[in-house]
């Protein structure tokens, strides 16, 4: 029984260390609020279903996302 134990603590270990390392990558702590400014509310509580030309030039210019992921397009 103390291994199942110690085997489940340190499977919970191992995942808060992975979650800490991919809070601190996606820059999650680095931010005091949710939204970068006020462009961005707007952009995520209305304008996100029909992003215009504007909206992608604030959106690398303030940038909103943080680090930015290399997508692959379909071919």
């Amino acid at each position: 029984m103390k291994w199942i134990k110690l085997a489940c603590v340190l499977i919970v270990l191992l995942a808060m260390t992975g979650c800490t390392t991919a809070m601190k990558q996606s820059e999650w702590c680095q931010h005091d609020t949710m939204y970068k400014n006020w462009d961005h509310l707007k952009f995520s509580w209305t304008g996100y279903a029909a992003p215009s030309e504007s909206d992608v030039q604030n959106s690398n210019g303030q940038n909103w996302w943080g680090i930015g992921v290399p997508v692959e397009s379909a071919k």
